[in-house]
């Protein structure tokens, strides 16, 4: 059980990094925010004033920007070097522009390797939207997770005012139906399902029905 590879796809809104989270705290596993990573590079970009289409230049933010993230009493927080962005990662401007910068194959190739180096020892728990399919298409656990759009953009709105971030809730569901359909159609790693990926809608279920139904899958799996 300890070194297993638990790999959660999903789109945006679904639950993915919540329900990560609380399963690697159950099975002190490694928590890896691959979504967080991609954010940090859209929000570098848009610091130093770097062109989206850009590919090369983006490329090279990862390398001059370690991305890293440390636990704290009031959870994970990220870093891009030594620069705390945990929240300034959530704001409008990154969300609006993160699934042109994750399309870039050069980006995708510099953080997935970064990625791929964090779960070579297994004992980790990776949410994303190609983890199951390119990045760790080996895991011996994988879930996409899906729901409304409808539910999503309530949970994103909640999460944010919780927060303090203000944004108005129809924004917020234009957002992500957008980010869908760019996710599904990109040319590089499109968002999709793994062949053999346990389907969870979890539309309608609480954050601990979600876990006990991936508890079930992994157990059923033997581990």
């Amino acid at each position: 059980m300890e070194n297993i590879s638990i790999a959660i796809d999903g789109p945006a809104s679904s639950g993915k990094s919540t329900v990560a989270k609380i399963l690697a705290n159950d099975f002190n596993f490694i928590y890896v925010d691959t979504g967080a990573m991609y954010r940090a590079i859209t929000y570098l970009a848009i610091k130093h004033q770097i062109p989206f289409s850009d590919e090369a230049a983006l490329a090279e933010l990862t390398k001059q920007y370690p991305i890293t993230f440390k636990q704290s009493a009031y959870g994970q927080l990220v870093f891009a070097d030594n620069e705390e962005i945990t929240q300034a990662i959530r704001q409008t401007d990154v969300t609006a522009a993160v699934s042109e910068v994750s399309s870039h194959g050069k980006v995708r190739e510099e953080l997935v390797e970064a990625q791929r180096q964090l779960a070579q020892k297994g004992g980790v728990v990776m949410d994303g939207r190609d983890i199951g399919t390119t990045v760790l298409p080996k895991a011996e656990v994988k879930i996409f997770l899906v729901a409304s759009v409808e539910e999503r953009a309530q949970r994103r709105y909640k999460e944010n005012q919780e927060k303090g971030i203000k944004m108005d809730f129809e924004a917020i569901k234009e957002a992500i139906a957008k980010r869908d359909y760019l996710d599904s159609h990109r040319e590089v790693s499109p968002l999709v399902q793994a062949a053999d990926a346990e389907l969870v809608d979890t539309t309608g279920m609480s954050i601990e029905q979600v876990v006990t139904k991936i508890k079930e899958v992994i157990y059923s799996k033997g581990f």
